[in-house]
């Protein structure tokens, strides 16, 4: 979180120092607080880039399982018609094949989601009480009287 706090006050900072006479204190606040929301949405961008591998694993890998199942009951009734026997040893082992791959799919999606949903909401948080900060850092960044001010400050 340090870093991004950085990069977000190093943004205003460039942008007060950029301030030029004639420039009004609210046309001033609006500029460092454009720069500011721009350098946290490219420090939240770059902490979520595991999100969509995440996203997708969640939700494809049932799916994987469930082809696996279909697969594995495709191959038990393969191996009843061969035997053309209806023991429990005949059909055993194509439904176990099948309930395993049932099992890795959601044993591969529920930590996933579980994840993504956990670090998407942690990331939202952050970037809306961030965003609020900025807002208090703009108005304290640009009370300064004259640009010189603001230079010496920053």
């Amino acid at each position: 979180m340090r870093g991004i706090g950085r990069a977000i006050l190093d943004a205003g900072r460039a942008e007060v120092l950029d301030c030029v006479g004639d420039e009004s204190r609210a046309a001033l606040r609006e500029r460092v607080e454009r720069a500011m929301r721009v350098a946290l949405a490219a420090e939240l961008r770059r902490l979520e880039p595991g999100l969509p591998f995440l996203a997708t694993v969640g939700s494809s890998a049932p799916f994987i399982g469930l082809f696996g199942t279909v697969w594995g009951i495709m191959h038990s009734f393969a191996n009843i018609a061969s035997a053309n026997n209806l023991s429990l040893a005949v059909v055993a082992p194509g439904i176990a094949e099948a309930l395993f791959a049932t099992a890795i799919g959601l044993a591969a999606a529920i930590p996933a989601l579980i994840a993504y949903n956990k670090l998407a909401v942690d990331l939202g948080r952050a970037g809306q009480e961030l965003g609020t900060l900025i807002v208090g850092l703009c108005k304290s960044m640009t009370r300064a009287e004259t640009p010189a001010a603001l230079r010496r400050s920053a």
